[in-house]
């Protein structure tokens, strides 16, 4: 299993079984100092976002106003609790996501889904860059029906502006939350502990 990596997700009963126990994590964002596991304040909401390497998608994301606090993991595949090694093979159906905690009444889900269109490529199924695998897929996580109207809308928004620049289809999926698992505490806030670490992130192609 672990020697192979497809570009297409597995049937369920094919993935790695995982694990009961938890993934040890950092409590406290490095940058922001805020808590990056629950319990968080009341009133703010959350956004599951996946695009591509989840380093450089994390450090977007801390900088943004409004934003409470961030955090790097795995979601919207099977295996519970996974390790970054049992990702990586594919054989999870997770992608690298980030966690986005954020005041509604500073941001919102439209707001946030910006810089997300804009420094990833959406047309490429399974990758980004140089990263190829199933856990680089471009995923937006809901959490309830006015959300995916939004995902949805944002989406069909940026669409006509990539097709008017000649880019090719969003491959994104818009899909419900699942569960998410912390990653690893190296892997919390990289590229603030790791300044000048890889990242393919950046402005990528139209402008919202």
């Amino acid at each position: 299993m672990f020697g192979r990596k497809t570009l297409e997700l597995l049937p369920p009963e094919e993935t790695l079984p995982g694990r009961d126990t938890l993934i040890a994590v950092q409590e406290r964002h490095a940058v922001l100092g805020t808590p990056i596991v629950p319990p968080f304040p009341d009133g703010h909401a959350e956004l599951v976002v996946g695009m591509g390497c989840f380093w450089g998608a994390e450090r977007i994301y801390w900088q943004l106003p409004g934003v409470y606090t961030t955090a790097v993991g795995y979601s919207g595949g099977v295996t519970p609790n996974p390790t970054y090694h049992e990702v990586c093979t594919g054989n999870t159906n997770h992608a690298e996501d980030v966690l986005v905690v954020y005041d509604p009444t500073v941001t919102s889900v439209e707001e946030l889904l910006v810089p997300f269109w804009e420094n990833h490529d959406p047309t490429t199924p399974m990758r980004q860059g140089g990263d190829v695998g199933t856990q680089y897929r471009s995923q937006i996580q809901v959490a309830d029906d006015r959300e995916r109207a939004i995902a949805e809308a944002s989406r069909d928004r940026y669409q006509a502006k990539l097709s008017a620049e000649g880019f090719g289809d969003i491959v994104t999926e818009i899909v419900p939350r699942s569960p998410f698992y912390w990653a690893e505490v190296e892997h919390q806030q990289y590229l603030h502990k790791h300044p000048g670490a890889y990242c393919n992130h950046g402005f990528c192609q139209v402008r919202f």
